[in-house]
């Protein structure tokens, strides 16, 4: 389990994730715009995904490719130093992987440009604990609703 957060502090695994964020954002401002930046974003997106152990890796790689084949306009990145699709630069789908937090189960979440809403209330985030066809399948319905 991940390491207690008390009011006061973060866990380790959040102030690393918080790291991470910052030298995503200095490494954004040198890579300018256009095809190298989706090209070297895509490749940081790839490279987290990688070095994921399995469990976490396997649902990784599924989510990337529903991204990448239903809702191509959303483009891969990292985000926290997790693999992330956004559009216009802010993230709408990101995968957390539970070894990153050293918590029980990876997430499939998606953040306030996704168009998931339903009423008064719905999910922003989902735990994903292995991958099979009905788990593809629902979020490929998912990703598609967050699109758009």
């Amino acid at each position: 389990m991940a390491e207690k957060a008390t009011q006061e502090s973060f866990t380790e695994e959040e102030r690393a994730a918080m790291k991470e964020r910052a030298a995503e954002l200095k490494a954004a401002g040198k890579r300018g715009t256009g095809a190298k930046k989706a090209e070297a974003d895509l490749k940081d997106c790839l490279d987290k995904i990688a070095e994921m152990p399995e469990a976490d890796r396997v649902i990784a790689e599924k989510l990337h490719e529903i991204v990448t084949t239903h809702t191509p306009e959303l483009l891969p990145k990292t985000w926290y130093g997790m693999p992330a699709y956004a559009r216009d630069g802010k993230a709408v789908v990101f995968f957390k992987p539970a070894a990153k937090f050293k918590v029980r189960y990876a997430e499939v979440g998606f953040n306030e440009p996704a168009q998931l809403d339903d009423g008064d209330m719905w999910p922003t985030a989902y735990a994903v604990v292995a991958m099979n066809d009905a788990v593809a399948k629902k979020l490929t319905t998912l990703v598609k609703k967050a699109a758009g």
